[in-house]
């Protein structure tokens, strides 16, 4: 699920998009989906009635019915910070996690050990 909190800016320009997406061929209409997906977190699937196409009237439509909310460019801002920092907070855990279970290597540590092991021997070599 994406977001449903936009900025006005944000909506005009997923409104933008849609209009490309609805005109576009199906390989353009792949291409906006996922723009829409990774730059404004929004999913078409969050707000449409399945079978029917997603437009700018259907946007319009979610946003008086209340499943799509304008804030101030300030909320939205620090909610994508917040969103930004739950995101790194969670993959920190889950590699520390995938670490601790053995399915994943600790990259920061070996890396640290082989630049250790890298000094020692630049060190005996130039001895």
């Amino acid at each position: 699920m994406g977001r449903n909190k936009f900025s006005q800016q944000e909506v005009r320009e997923i409104g933008k998009l849609l209009r490309l997406k609805n005109a576009g061929n199906r390989a353009q209409q792949k291409q906006v989906r996922h723009q829409l997906r990774v730059d404004y977190e929004f999913s078409i699937s969050d707000f449409n009635e399945p079978g029917k196409a997603f437009g700018e009237a259907e946007l319009e439509a979610a946003i008086q019915r209340g499943a799509i909310m304008i804030l101030d460019d300030a909320t939205i801002a620090e909610m994508k910070e917040k969103r930004a920092r739950d995101r790194a907070r969670d993959e920190a855990a889950r590699q520390q996690t995938a670490i601790e279970q053995g399915e994943e290597t600790d990259w920061k540590a070996a890396m640290k050990e082989w630049e250790a092991w890298e000094n020692k021997n630049s060190e005996s070599l130039t001895q």
